[in-house]
């Protein structure tokens, strides 16, 4: 191989590699971006479909809410699931029954098993299906970042109501909630 041919050679492995590390930052850059826009889709997201809205006054809710309908009791089963062996995550009371339309707090408790903070957030699901239209919350520790302080056990409330207007052949619900370690603390 002559010396012009060498040169070619590297001129062309030189802009190969030139036109590899342009394309990997180009899609390194469009992944931070995408990453970067989940978090306000998926907040678009529950707000569209109702998850996790917040409701920012207690006397709209109020009214929005039908008076309690003493004839009729629901049964609450509470559930909770932690995304790390680093937490422990429990409700207080594995269930609860309440009359319609009446305001009930419960009780959550994590515990960090860990030596350094952690930042997370409880996700909610719900059973039966489009519970979400019925469930009226005013007070949620879902509604915001946790920070856990190491080896500290948090007790964090949820205040709700089930609205009169459920189906009347639902007798029992889940709430349930997962805590998630919020990617910048992995």
């Amino acid at each position: 191989m002559s010396y012009s041919d060498h040169e070619t050679v590297t001129a062309h492995v030189t802009e190969d590699n030139s036109t590899m590390l342009k394309k990997l930052l180009f899609f390194t850059v469009l992944m931070f971006g995408f990453s970067y826009a989940m978090v306000p889709m998926y907040e678009k997201i529950c707000e569209v479909t109702g998850i996790r809205k917040p409701v920012a006054d207690m006397e709209i809710v109020g009214t929005e809410t039908k008076s309690a309908d003493i004839t009729r009791a629901v049964t609450i089963e509470l559930d909770a699931n932690a995304h790390s062996r680093l937490l422990q995550f429990k409700p207080l009371q594995s269930s609860v029954q309440t009359q319609l339309g009446e305001f009930i707090e419960v009780t959550y408790e994590v515990k960090n098993n860990s030596n350094r903070a952690i930042t997370g957030q409880a996700i909610p699901s719900y059973s039966p299906r489009n519970l979400e239209k019925y469930l009226k919350k005013i007070e949620c520790f879902c509604f915001t970042k946790q920070v856990i302080e190491p080896n500290e056990v948090k007790q964090m409330p949820v205040t709700f109501a089930i609205d009169p207007q459920i189906p009347v052949d639902v007798n029992t619900v889940t709430i349930s909630y997962t805590f998630y370690i919020l990617d910048s603390d992995t």
